[in-house]
């Protein structure tokens, strides 16, 4: 086991960030553009367009709680064996469960990923 903990370097911090950051915004867009909209959905009633099917799986996902559980396992894997990769995953699911309604699952697996920086990490150089 490598001496130092999970810490990733400035160029995949950066690269995290922006994806991190992109899950963001595709998660917002989807829910104050597309979800909330009560003209969205009027005009969703009996057409099938690529938007409303979208909205219209993201509805029902989120209804299942899809987005907090991915973000909680993947959480748990990043937390139990520590990559750079695999937090990634966790830090735009997370992002995502957090603004869809998937707030208490996203929530903890946000600190599942906080504790990830702890464990020691074998990709660690040095």
């Amino acid at each position: 086991m490598a001496d130092r903990s999970f810490l990733p370097g400035a160029r995949a911090a950066n690269v995290i960030i922006a994806l991190g950051g992109l899950a963001l915004g595709w998660a917002i867009y989807m829910r104050y553009a597309l979800v909330e909209q009560s003209a969205v959905g009027l005009a969703c009633r009996g057409v099938e367009t690529a938007t409303c099917e979208t909205r219209a799986l993201v509805i029902t996902l989120f209804g299942y709680s899809v987005f907090g559980i991915a973000a909680l396992i993947a959480s748990f894997i990043q937390l139990v064996r520590p990559s750079l990769v695999m937090f990634t995953i966790a830090l735009m699911a997370t992002s995502i469960g957090v603004v869809m309604y998937n707030n208490n699952l996203a929530a903890l697996a946000g600190g599942l990923l906080l504790i990830s920086f702890a464990r020691p990490w074998r990709g660690a150089r040095g």
